[in-house]
């Protein structure tokens, strides 16, 4: 028991740390890893070289999948963004939408939506922001429905956005249909709210005028067809066989892509001889959906998957001095994710110190030849958590949407702070990997559009002339809503 105090502690001094500011999160999650196995190293549980090979060593790759997919996943960003299909996409979008305050905000959500499944970082938070936030201002919108806006998209696509989903595989070995499904329900809970947020806050801010029984009817309206959706997608799963459909589905896309191709390479022959189009083509806008279009239908592998993207981006791009463009895209990409990569080397080490080392990595010796051998931290931390562990649906949404703002300011419960790190402990207790999955991405949606300490709430903030703690005050209760949503989603499908 003393082990395991002395292990929480660790974990609240270094959330300390993070909420203050005082420790960054790349540094935070390895001295963690170190300080939580030099306790057992002082009760003699554990040796120095099991800190240096099975944690340190074994940590730094056990995430090694998600980090070159990330690389990846940075270098098709940056193309978008350097070659102008991110800008023109944003632009074309804005002059199709009207004049129309609703109909213009929800425009710019699903496009941000559909760019940031493919780009990320805040180089594309600042490049998408420069456009959509004058154009929302220009039609009257207020600083913090802006901003909600922005945040709400960004969210939005990160859950369709595959490099995140390979973290849930590699932390939690759970199948890629199993977390690209869920992340799709997900999805559906934050469009929904989203839409519930564009709605209300443009009619108190008295941007749009509802009577009060239309507003009613409106959030009524969306728990129906959050209810119904659920429950469909739930008889679906447990009564019918999808595979005829992703059957069909493969031959439509097949045959809609294959003419895309060959039109698109027509296209850059006639081209060659060019320095520039004219403007972005028609198909290039296709880019973002590449990746996401051969996971989900062909099951193609992620790195491959974005390897295609890249060919796809090239052909639909073309002119002369392209590949100067491929090139530095290739390198500033992949340097863009750095600091992505470098944390998830510590989240990598906190596993390890955890959980243990993997079967396959440097630290493979520890459990030399006998593969139910259980790693001393585990064993610790056991007794004491398996008291408070939620055994029920009830307890499970309940709990964990209490929770729900712990997930704010680097806290225990932010996945890229401590998040993955609890992750592992509640996965060790007995909690269906299936379910962690479901807190860590539900609660995801709180740290990326409300919490303070985002990179690009900040920018954001500063965008609009806005206090960053008034936008965490106006998102918070939808991003809640979206958590309780999603915790429930997960609590019917894995509990």
């Amino acid at each position: 028991m003393t082990i395991s105090i002395l292990v929480i502690c660790i974990f609240l001094v270094a959330a300390v740390l993070m909420f203050f500011r005082k420790l960054p999160a790349m540094l935070a999650l390895p001295l963690m890893a170190v300080a939580i196995v030099s306790v057992e190293i002082a009760f003699g549980r554990l040796t120095v070289n099991d800190l240096l090979t099975a944690v340190i060593a074994d940590g730094a790759l056990r995430l090694a999948d998600p980090m070159i997919i990330s690389l990846f996943g940075g270098m098709l960003s940056y193309y978008m963004q350097k070659t102008g299909v991110a800008e023109s996409f944003v632009r074309r979008g804005a002059e199709l939408s009207g004049d129309n305050p609703w109909i213009v905000a929800v425009c710019m959500l699903a496009m941000i939506a559909l760019l940031f499944t493919t780009i990320g970082g805040l180089g594309a938070v600042i490049m998408v922001g420069t456009i959509v936030l004058p154009i929302l201002a220009s039609i009257g919108l207020r600083e913090h429905v802006s901003a909600g806006i922005m945040l709400f998209g960004i969210s939005l696509g990160g859950l369709l956005n595959a490099t995140n989903w390979t973290i849930y595989k590699s932390v939690l070995g759970l199948k890629g249909e199993v977390v690209s499904s869920f992340a799709l329900m997900v999805f559906a809970v934050v469009a929904l709210v989203s839409l519930l947020f564009v709605t209300i806050e443009l009619w108190r801010s008295r941007t749009i005028r509802l009577s009060g029984a239309r507003v009613f009817s409106f959030l009524v309206g969306i728990v129906v067809v959050l209810m119904l959706a659920l429950w469909s997608l739930s008889e679906m799963s447990e009564a019918f066989d999808i595979t005829p459909l992703k059957t069909i589905a493969k031959s439509i896309v097949s045959v809609a892509s294959l003419g895309i191709v060959v039109y698109a390479l027509s296209d850059a022959v006639r081209a060659r001889h060019s320095m520039d189009r004219p403007q972005v083509r028609w198909y290039a806008y296709l880019i973002p959906i590449v990746p996401l279009l051969l996971i989900l239908v062909y099951d193609v592998p992620f790195v491959a998957a974005f390897m295609c993207g890249l060919m796809y981006a090239l052909i639909a791009t073309y002119r002369r001095g392209i590949l100067n463009v491929t090139t530095r895209s290739l390198v500033e990409g992949s340097a863009s994710v750095i600091p992505a990569v470098v944390l998830m080397i510590g989240i990598g080490m906190l596993l390890s110190a955890i959980l243990g080392p993997t079967y396959t990595g440097p630290g493979q010796y520890w459990y030399d030849g006998d593969a139910l051998r259980e790693w001393p931290v585990l064993v610790d931390m056991k007794p004491l958590l398996e008291t408070i562990v939620p055994e029920s649906f009830l307890s499970y949404v309940l709990t964990f949407s209490l929770l729900g703002p712990l997930a704010l300011y680097r806290g225990p419960l932010n996945v890229w702070g401590l998040g993955y790190g609890v992750g592992g402990i509640l996965l060790a207790t007995g909690v269906p990997a299936g379910a962690v999955m479901g807190i860590l991405m539900s609660l995801g949606i709180i740290q990326g559009v409300s919490d303070p300490t985002n990179t690009a709430n900040v920018w954001i903030a500063n965008e609009v002339r806005l206090d960053v703690n008034t936008i965490l005050r106006r998102t918070l209760p939808y991003s809640w809503l979206v958590a309780v949503g999603g915790l429930i989603v997960a609590g019917i499908r894995f509990f």
